[in-house]
């Protein structure tokens, strides 16, 4: 076999290894930063999503509770990502805004993690938690 065709698909082949290569605590370049800084929201959405559906799977028997949850994460998502292009628009167009959204998006959905959670360590009988306890 020639050479030329594996040549011609190296940059493919080689290329998921330099991705996991990328040392995010000492990024040094823009486009590092910025890499790095939207590996850590995709971390922060991954876990957003296992703690709503672990509140979806809770709520299997409520579904109107349910349809408010999923309305209520709707409406945050959109408002999220409105102020995180509303607090990035000052750089809009250099080359510091992927950093500067990422981070905005990374921090609200990690406060957001968290006031899920809440909701996870409801205790049976409280009256005041929409989600019943484990």
């Amino acid at each position: 076999m020639s050479p030329r065709p594996l040549l011609a698909l190296s940059p493919f082949l080689f290329s998921p290894l330099l991705h996991a290569a990328v040392d995010c605590a000492n990024a040094s370049d823009q486009a590092t930063m910025n890499q790095c800084a939207g590996q850590d929201f995709k971390a922060a959405d991954k876990e957003l999503n296992t703690v709503y559906q672990q509140i979806t799977a809770r709520l299997k028997d409520n579904p109107d509770g349910k349809k408010l949850l999923i309305s209520a994460q709707r409406a945050w998502i959109g408002f999220r990502d409105t102020e995180c292009k509303f607090s990035a628009s000052g750089v809009a167009g250099g080359s510091v805004y992927p950093l500067i959204y990422s981070n905005c998006m990374t921090s609200m959905t990690k406060t957001r993690v968290e006031s899920l959670k809440q909701y996870l360590k409801c205790e049976e009988g409280d009256m005041s938690c929409p989600v019943p306890g484990a």
